[in-house]
């Protein structure tokens, strides 16, 4: 007779599931024997948290992508200047391109937000009001014109081979303070230029691959059990656990193995903690108004944002947004015009994330990063649009250790290049890094017979983004 399986551990369910067969007792009571550990009494998790190299200020990470290149000038680069010459040409040397091209004034005006007066066009009113949040950096570079690279490395730190992301390389340096969830979280609605290298393990072990979620009615797919039956799935794991255990030491330390195993672990798990995050219900009115969400509503940039702020708090190291998706985007090569619905969609949601961290006291230790993968040119591109600008573009940071209400760098008088304090994309990497406590210099992992890290043989981090 089986035990009441609900009251049973996982080895107490093996060894009954053994007691009742004629086929299985010489394998599984060989593994009993020798004591193998369950993954939850498993030495060396590498999801375990691991302390980084100093005391950083942030313990996790939200970063919001917005993707196909976001106009500075549109949004957060105030430039009078390109106001008054639309219309006129710039020639060869502008920064431009090798032809003329005709300017095209911004589209939206700009004012002061908050205390410290940061100019933020019109496009972002909601954002505006939180800039005494945010440090502004005017001044990002990168070094590729199309979508698919600049994206690979705003998310890599290689701009033509598939490397690690930046949310496995943090869950490889860090780890994770919840090992019921996943250590790095992406939630997009479609698939962004670049695909899934943006949150991929790479060379990596395969434990450091984001998880995606797509917003909607089932976030995540097959999330329910199969059977309602007490402790079925309980014996049905445990059993498979103890074989791939015994397959995995008569190969060695197989990491891809090894996650695959790691992985039915963390998705018996999620059974209950990963429903729990998506549950919305208990989230009062005031809260859900805060991302300009109504209840029940799934669409739309306020649920991602909310459910980032719920997995935070609930020890995820990493969660990225993404929004847009490759075949709708910021690219408005057409009629800039098309930025409005863009920002509209993520102004409240993100305005609404900051200031609900702030009123939860998470944002001490929560950084939450914006970027895209590069600029638009100062110039017409098409009839009424701009063009790709990797030359210059805006970033901000938000939250723990930054320099809360300030700008750094700066472009020319129409946008077209850095004039002062460049920030590459291989530095804002080591900026981030650092503050997590991490040097980017010595997060490496050996792979092909050299040691890796993000930045690759660049990066500084910027002294001047932190408080």
């Amino acid at each position: 007779m089986i035990p009441q399986l609900g009251k049973m551990t996982r080895r107490a369910s093996i060894r009954s599931l053994v007691g009742g067969s004629l086929l299985l007792p010489g394998i599984v009571s060989d593994l009993l024997a020798q004591g193998q550990p369950t993954l939850g009494e498993a030495s060396g998790n590498p999801l375990a948290p691991r302390a980084p190299h100093f005391a950083g200020r942030a313990r996790r990470v939200i970063f919001i992508f917005s993707n196909g290149g976001v106009s500075h000038m549109d949004t957060f680069d105030h430039k009078p200047k390109l106001f008054a010459a639309d219309g006129k040409t710039l020639g060869v040397g502008g920064g431009l391109s090798n032809q003329q091209r005709r300017l095209l004034r911004p589209g939206w005006e700009f004012r002061p937000g908050g205390r410290c007066g940061t100019l933020v066009s019109d496009l972002f009113p909601h954002l505006r009001e939180c800039m005494d949040e945010i440090c502004l950096i005017r001044s990002m570079k990168s070094d590729d014109n199309e979508h698919y690279q600049a994206t690979l490395a705003i998310h890599t730190g290689s701009f033509f081979f598939s490397r690690p992301s930046l949310g496995s390389w943090v869950s490889y340096g860090l780890g994770t303070l919840n090992q019921n969830l996943p250590s790095f979280v992406v939630i997009s609605a479609g698939s962004p230029y670049a695909g899934t290298q943006i949150f991929s393990n790479d060379f990596l072990p395969a434990y450091h691959q984001g998880v995606r979620v797509i917003p909607g009615r089932e976030p995540i797919a097959n999330l329910d059990r199969r059977s309602s039956r007490s402790g079925a799935q309980e014996l049905e794991l445990g059993l498979a656990e103890a074989l791939n255990r015994r397959h995995l030491d008569a190969r060695g330390h197989d990491t891809d193995l090894a996650a695959r195993i790691r992985t039915f672990e963390t998705a018996f798990h999620m059974q209950t903690d990963a429903r729990d995050v998506f549950d919305l219900s208990k989230e009062s009115e005031s809260t859900l108004g805060l991302y300009g969400l109504k209840r029940g509503q799934t669409d739309g940039f306020g649920w991602p944002c909310l459910v980032a702020r719920r997995l935070a708090e609930r020890g995820v190291r990493f969660i990225e947004l993404v929004d847009g998706s490759s075949s709708h985007n910021w690219d408005q090569h057409g009629d800039m015009a098309e930025h409005a619905q863009h920002a509209r969609n993520i102004d409240q949601p993100i305005a609404g994330l900051l200031r609900d961290l702030r009123q939860r006291g998470m944002l001490d230790d929560t950084l939450v990063v914006w970027t895209t993968e590069f600029g638009r040119t100062p110039g017409v591109d098409g009839d009424k649009g701009r063009g790709h600008h990797s030359a210059c573009f805006s970033s901000w940071l938000a939250g723990a250790g930054v320099r809360a209400g300030s700008t750094y760098g700066s472009t020319d008088e129409l946008g077209a290049s850095v004039a002062e304090n460049r920030v590459h994309v291989h530095d804002f990497h080591a900026t981030l890094l650092h503050l997590l406590g991490m040097d980017h210099e010595r997060l490496t992992f050996r792979h092909g017979g050299r040691d890796y890290r993000l930045t690759d043989v660049h990066g500084n981090v910027v002294q001047a983004l932190l408080a």
